[in-house]
């Protein structure tokens, strides 16, 4: 009984998904509650997942000439400001600050929600001329937003996150560095979080506030929601005419530069546990898996055991590998491994050293392979990979599963009443039909995604004239 105690302890995802998804958050210690309200304390095992993801994304960044900055966490109300839509996009989110320590502050100051106001700032003391352009730079850093209803990685009051900004001379090169790090960051959901997504603009109404466009991944997760998993933003020149950033061109007139900001979360981690997770726990794709194998001895208590457990972990160099030579039963170690999502487990007991191999049993399926010793760190690279594949291809199999198109209100109702998932619809571009759908159905325009074709050419809506195809669904 002891040996499944960890699993019983998980709601099963078909019971009640949000129960399921909280189980695995605390029962897999990613995170522990805190006494501040709407805050999360991200335990070592979750945090190690964030330095991975972290470590991947800023090798990504800096490959396309990215350097990393650091603001300050407080921003002056009139630097908030000075950009109108931005800040009355943030306005209901905003945390103040009105007293250092016993005295009141001359003006109040905003604990960062987000960092375009410092930035301009920045850029309006270091931009003068053309040949100071671009500025390409990324900070780590967390943020707060005074969100109502919380919950574990997904939406909190302090998350942690990067956010990019860039400054350009040309409207053109703003738009294709917008375009660039949406790009970068598909990529990295597709090849490290083997998380399909689609790309695409989001509507006028779903903009970040004070952008021209914003770029979006939008992810399914196993239940037929949408997750939002990454966004980036092309301001066109209206942050620098409202901060006064000029510049001196080739010509030797005073201009306006352009910017970009882009951004991911810590939500990436719920996304990871909502895509691939089951009803054992946490499975994680083998890139940001901070152990990628465990070796687990059986019958350790007898002779040369645990010496040959010890000499397999060695032979896995290069990977991030832990041989557990723990007094716990060799059941609970699988349970407890399981749990926390590591992609292999490599089995070594008295009767496989006598033989000569080792088993290996991948996390996604549990599919055993007995493998020669001599051999294993190939076979366990090799399964890396397959786990890798095999998660990406289910969560594209369940996207599939779960998109419907439809072409008549009657269908896109019943559709978004029987089902979770993407609804593909086409949309005449009129903010009442995108309120009304989501009046009548319960969901919200995900994005246009880029390079698919129209399915129709009237408005699911009204019926009118369309040339927008546009993902819907219920989000996170």
């Amino acid at each position: 009984m002891a040996d499944n105690k960890l699993v019983k302890e998980i709601t099963s995802m078909d019971e009640d998904f949000a129960k399921w998804y909280t189980d695995i958050c605390m029962k897999a210690e990613l995170i522990d509650y805190s006494s501040v309200k709407g805050c999360m304390v991200i335990r070592p095992y979750g945090y190690a997942i964030w330095e991975l993801i972290q470590k991947e994304l800023d090798a990504r960044f800096k490959k396309t000439g990215h350097q990393n900055v650091y603001m300050p966490m407080f921003i002056p109300e009139s630097l908030l400001q000075k950009e109108k839509d931005h800040v009355e996009g943030f306005a209901p989110e905003v945390a103040w600050v009105t007293h250092g320590g016993s005295e009141k502050l001359d003006e109040r100051m905003c604990v960062r929600p987000t960092s375009e106001t410092l930035f301009c700032e920045h850029y309006k003391s270091i931009v003068h001329s053309y040949r100071d352009l671009p500025k390409l730079y990324n900070q780590w850093c967390s943020v707060v937003r005074w969100e109502k209803t919380t919950r574990p990685f997904l939406r909190s009051r302090e998350f942690l996150w990067q956010e990019g900004h860039t400054i350009h001379a040309t409207a053109q090169e703003a738009i294709e560095e917008t375009e660039r790090m949406l790009n970068v960051y598909a990529e990295f959901a597709e090849d490290c979080l083997a998380m399909p997504v689609v790309r695409g603009e989001k509507t006028a109404k779903e903009r970040f506030a004070g952008a021209e466009a914003t770029y979006t991944i939008e992810a399914l997760m196993h239940d037929g929601k949408a997750l939002q998993s990454g966004t980036s933003h092309y301001f066109g020149d209206g942050f620098a005419k409202a901060f006064e950033i000029f510049y001196t061109d080739k010509e030797n007139k005073q201009v306006n530069p352009f910017q970009t900001s882009w951004g991911v979360t810590t939500r990436l981690i719920g996304a990871i546990i909502m895509t691939h997770g089951d009803d054992n726990g946490l499975v994680l794709p083998p890139a940001v898996a901070p152990i990628q194998a465990v070796v687990v001895p059986i019958a350790q208590h007898k002779d040369g055991v645990l010496d040959a457990a010890h000499a397999l972990a060695d032979s896995l160099e290069g990977l991030r590998v832990v041989c557990d030579d723990s007094e716990k039963s060799p059941g609970f170690k699988f349970a407890e491994y399981e749990m926390k999502g590591v992609p292999v487990r490599v089995e070594i007991g008295p009767k496989d050293i006598e033989q000569g191999q080792c088993v290996i049993v991948r996390r996604d399926n549990r599919e055993k392979t007995v493998v020669a010793i001599k051999d294993v760190k190939a076979a366990v690279e090799k399964a890396l990979e397959e786990v890798r594949q095999a998660l990406y291809n289910r969560a594209l199999e369940n996207r599939k599963n779960r998109t419907v198109d439809c072409h008549t209100l009657e269908e896109f109702t019943k559709t978004a009443k029987e089902q979770d998932g993407f609804i593909r619809a086409m949309w005449c571009g009129d903010r009442e039909c995108e309120d009304k759908l989501k009046e009548v159905a319960g969901v919200t325009s995900r994005c246009i995604p880029f390079g698919e074709d129209a399915i129709g050419d009237k408005c699911v809506c009204c019926g009118k004239s369309a040339n927008k195809l546009v993902y819907w669904g219920k989000a996170y």
